[in-house]
Formats: C-alpha cells, sequence, structure tokens
C-alpha cells in the first residue's frame, strides 16, 4: 500500500467520525476552510524548488547535538522532510514511510533528517513511536522552514479550533507564534542544488519516498 492510500484510509475513517475519533463535521468543515485558503493563497509556489540553492542550516537533534547540512552534504545527498508534529498523523504516517524507504535511500548514497518546529522532548518522543532511524531536527519559531518559504501562520478561527482539540502549539513548540511548515519533502545534491521538491498546502496529501529515488541516484552519480 503506498503512502498516500493509507493517507487516505485514515481521512475516510477521520473524517466518517469513526471510533475513535468521533470527530463532529463542525471540525471537518473548518479544517477543509483552512486548507482550502491555504491552497488559494498561492504560499506554495513561493516556496523553494528543484533547481533553487537550499539555504545551509544547523539545528539540534533530539539529544541537544547540533547537526550541519554543510557536513551532511559532504556524506552525499540529503533527503529533507519538514514535519509539523507529534500530533499530526498525516506527518507520523509519512515519517514511518520513510523509515520503511530508508534502506533503499541508503542504497541510493542519502541520508535523511526530519525537521520540526517541535522541542526535543516531543521529536524524542516521536523518533520512539515511529520507530526512526533518521533524527527530527528541532527549528525552534520555524526559521529554517521559513528560509525554504514553508512558513505559515494559522488563522484565528483555526487557533481557535487547535486549542479545542488541545494541539496547543506554543506548548508543543515552546513558541507562541502559532506557526507551522506546509509539508514539503526535499533532495538537496552535494553543491546545495536542489534536485527534487514536493511542497503542498494539503497536509493530507504525501509523496511516496519512492518517488524521489530517481532524484537522489541522479546526484550520487
Amino acid at each position: 500500500m503506498s503512502l498516500q492510500d493509507r493517507l487516505d484510509a485514515f481521512k475516510a475513517d477521520f473524517q466518517a467520525g469513526k471510533p475513535p475519533y468521533n470527530v463532529p463535521p463542525s471540525v471537518i468543515e473548518t479544517m477543509h476552510r483552512a486548507t482550502s485558503e491555504l491552497i488559494a493563497s498561492g504560499a506554495a509556489q513561493k516556496a523553494l524548488k528543484a533547481g533553487d540553492k537550499a539555504p545551509a542550516f544547523t539545528l539540534n537533534d533530539p539529544d541537544g547535538k547540533p547537526v550541519s547540512s554543510a557536513d551532511l552534504l559532504r556524506q552525499g545527498p540529503l533527503v529533507v522532510t519538514f514535519y509539523r508534529g507529534v500530533w499530526c498523523p498525516y506527518c507520523n504516517m509519512e515519517l514511518q514511510a520513510l523509515q520503511a524507504a530508508l534502506p533503499e535511500i541508503r542504497d541510493a548514497g542519502a541520508r535523511v533528517v526530519a525537521i520540526s518546529p517541535q522541542v526535543a522532548a516531543n521529536s524524542r518522543k516521536s523518533v520512539r513511536q515511529n520507530a526512526l532511524a533518521f533524527p527530527i531536527l528541532s527549528d525552534v519559531h520555524n526559521d529554517v522552514a521559513a528560509a525554504f518559504g514553508l512558513r505559515f501562520a494559522l488563522q484565528g478561527y483555526l487557533i481557535e479550533l487547535y486549542k479545542s482539540l488541545k494541539n496547543d502549539l506554543p506548548a508543543f513548540n515552546a513558541d507562541p507564534s502559532w506557526t507551522l511548515p506546509m509539508p514539503a519533502r526535499y533532495v538537496i545534491a552535494q553543491d546545495g542544488t536542489i534536485v527534487y521538491a514536493e511542497v503542498n498546502p494539503d497536509y493530507t496529501r504525501r509523496p511516496d519516498p519512492s518517488e524521489m529515488l530517481p532524484a537522489i541516484r541522479k546526484a550520487a552519480a
């Protein structure tokens, strides 16, 4: 089953209000509204694309150790996925899919990191729950996400919905800004050029990891 098939199956159960979700239609309508408005804003078109230079970054892993993109790129191409947080089931399924594809990705010559605004304790929880063998780096205030053109601010009505669902982003991220990254996945060649980019303002849509393998192999050749 592809990653998108898994996401679609979860979405169907969630929107149908099946246990354990029991989500009222008003919540689904609000989420649809927010996604539609983000799509209509054109924000995704302003994000970095294939052919652009990726910003260099140094971020801490869940143990507080700094991880440098320059150091990773000296070892080969780099896969970077932007992860909203441990509270997002769609993001967790994507991390699981990347973990399942990790042997192929490494065989193709690349390394993988996830970048999230959440605090280290939540990243450790994500790594543990999703059985990851790659790190989740802490992007305080979504600054690296902003450099990639991915950071956006939640609308007021969406903030109220998140609060009602106990998705307290200021607590999760130790940041009062109520910002998130749009889900995105990049393959960066060793010279810093982005050779694959997938940005989607609809957080329920994610490409299968297999789709980036040709770009990884070409970058590593």
